[in-house]
């Protein structure tokens, strides 16, 4: 058993499968397969199920799936520890409205508050967000929607409105019921995104047929044809604040709300950080300036709330 091993299995478990782990790893299935089956070997056990989902551990595999994170944990500690030079860094990623809302403010304030700490942002949506998370490419994000998964944690933060956008106005922005936004031909993100799996979902729920016009795996693509008039958009709020102060696209609430869960969503290297309890107090911190900016369609959730460990 060695660390190569240990630390292939760990991702095998988080990706709960062997090509994915393969392809985030950067590294030939087979070779991994290879790896693994040595870890099993050189134990004695069966350390995977296999299945047509993927893998799953076995009562042993997810004995040494816990133990191997702490060995991990305490290499990479070991690792900082040793390099006096060593600045700790930061990989954070943001969603595209929420870079613009609040991505400034949250870098500053943690600037300010820890200077040893160097910090990169990313822009990506939610569903990147998290495969980039998944890969070890980021560690830290702040993202919509996000399931629980194996060695990461989570907090949820806030609830953001979604509305209803139109490139024509009404005079006093009246709600409009789901159904009546269904009736209007739509523009949605891709299957994957949180906005367009909430919007599928709730149709169901309801017997609703959605009237897909395009579909735009761009969120500024899909607010230039709105603003064109080639079809309306389901979007949250805070994605069309400038275009709505600039009037050049306009919002009705839909009514009841549909609303998405804004996560702060960190590895096991980042609960490690030093500097962690001064992130999360900017970033709470910047919930309030982004509530101010939701006139009403953003909803901060409880600071005493506990973090969800995936």
């Amino acid at each position: 058993m060695n660390l190569r091993q240990l630390k292939y299995f760990v991702r095998v478990i988080e990706a709960a499968n062997m090509t994915r782990a393969a392809d985030e790893l950067r590294i030939a299935q087979p070779a991994l397969g290879m790896q693994i089956k040595q870890l099993e070997e050189g134990l004695g056990v069966t350390l995977l199920t296999r299945h047509s989902r993927g893998v799953s551990p076995t009562a042993a595999g997810e004995k040494l799936f816990q133990r191997a994170i702490e060995i991990l944990d305490l290499v990479e500690l070991a690792r900082r520890e040793v390099r006096d030079d060593a600045r700790e860094a930061v990989r954070f990623g943001l969603t595209p409205s929420l870079m613009q809302i609040i991505g400034p403010e949250l870098l500053l304030r943690v600037s300010e508050r820890a200077p040893q700490l160097s910090v990169s942002l990313t822009e990506e949506m939610s569903h990147l967000l998290v495969d980039s998370l998944h890969r070890a490419e980021l560690d830290l994000i702040l993202a919509y929607e996000v399931l629980d998964a194996p060695g990461f944690w989570k907090r949820a933060l806030y609830q953001e409105d979604l509305v209803l956008v139109t490139a024509t106005g009404y005079p006093d922005e009246a709600p409009i019921t789901f159904a009546g936004a269904l009736a209007h031909p739509l523009i949605l993100p891709e299957p994957r995104d949180g906005v367009r799996s909430l919007v599928e979902r709730t149709a169901a729920e309801h017997g609703l047929t959605i009237r897909l016009e395009h579909e735009v795996r761009s969120i500024s693509g899909i607010k230039t044809l709105v603003a064109r008039g080639s079809a309306a958009g389901i979007l949250p709020y805070g994605t069309v604040l400038a275009e709505v102060a600039a009037g050049t696209l306009f919002v009705r609430p839909i009514m009841p709300a549909l609303r998405r869960t804004l996560y702060l969503v960190g590895s096991r290297k980042a609960g490690q950080l030093a500097a962690l309890p001064i992130i999360r107090d900017a970033v709470s911190a910047a919930m309030t300036t982004l509530s101010a900016a939701m006139v009403g369609l953003g909803h901060p959730l409880s600071a005493a709330e506990p973090p969800q460990n995936a």
